[in-house]
């Protein structure tokens, strides 16, 4: 933690920003935990941790490259299979995060800050969370938004304004629950963020009314381009099917993506846009430099 998040004040904006954004949810929590928690912890945490989750009942086997199916589940039969099963997977409550209506707004000053830098963050559905086809229509936002050089971001941000160095967007799809959507920007040198921040406000806003068919279709183009090429590596074609089927998809779910997205439309897209990514429904983080004493 002190490598990754303490020492680091992007990953500790990150960080509060996750905590701003879940009020209720354990998805605000750090993966890596709260440094007082880390220091309570003991060898019987660990082990009724581990107890509790490393099961057969709680475990996928992904398997990729050039093997059979009988010779895997020998394989797996002899090393796998050994270990005791405990009869039932582990019990989860899922909670609820509850709706803010409201902005929220975390500032982190620091004397190790060489960029300074502008984030902002939604709640938007997961794919597993969706009751409909909303999370592909948030890839595509995501790509046309922030995806790239061509991204409708980079162009106004970085090309033809001058104001930042780099922006960008991504949306985080593989969660059970409520998942994030986000926006950032690093600002040139002398530019302030409220700058940054009005810039992108006004890109997402025309998004809406001047996207085109010919902008989606190279956006969705690119989104299958690069799920294709991914499966060239034999690890990230394992993961794929793997954090599919650790959050309760399907095969099914990994193999019809592509045909998803291409279904997206232009509406899809603009629809999202307009619901999700509104600020007064959003948390938004400023990196700033701190002038030592």
């Amino acid at each position: 933690r002190r490598m990754r998040t303490d020492s680091d004040p992007s990953s500790q904006l990150s960080e509060s920003l996750g905590a701003t954004l879940y009020v209720n949810h354990p998805y605000g929590q750090p993966i890596i935990g709260w440094q007082h928690e880390i220091a309570s912890l003991d060898r019987q945490d660990a082990l009724n941790y581990y107890k509790r989750f490393y099961t057969p009942e709680n475990a996928i086997l992904v398997v990729a490259g050039d093997v059979t199916e009988p010779e895997i589940r020998a394989l797996a039969a002899k090393t796998y299979g050994q270990v005791p099963a405990h009869g039932t997977a582990p019990s989860r409550t899922r909670k609820v995060e509850p709706p803010i209506p409201a902005a929220r707004r975390v500032e982190l000053s620091d004397p190790k800050v060489e960029q300074p830098s502008f984030q902002r963050y939604w709640l938007v559905p997961s794919h597993m969370g969706a009751k409909d086809n909303e999370p592909y229509a948030l890839e595509v936002l995501a790509q046309v938004l922030g995806g790239g050089a061509s991204s409708r971001l980079f162009r106004a941000l970085v090309q033809e304004q001058a104001l930042a160095t780099n922006a960008g967007a991504w949306y985080m799809g593989d969660a059970v629950d409520l998942t994030r959507f986000a926006v950032y920007a690093l600002p040139r040198e002398g530019v302030e963020l409220k700058t940054i921040e009005k810039a992108i406000e006004a890109v997402i806003a025309r998004l809406p009314e001047e996207l085109t068919e010919r902008e989606l279709a190279r956006a969705k183009t690119q989104l299958v381009a690069d799920a294709i090429y991914a499966r060239d590596s034999q690890a990230t074609l394992a993961r794929m099917y793997g954090a599919a089927l650790a959050i309760g998809g399907k095969v099914a779910d990994v193999e019809g993506w592509p045909g998803r997205i291409d279904a997206v439309t232009l509406a899809d897209v603009a629809a999202a846009a307009r619901k999700r990514l509104q600020p007064r429904i959003a948390v938004t983080g400023y990196l700033l430099k701190e002038e030592a004493a």
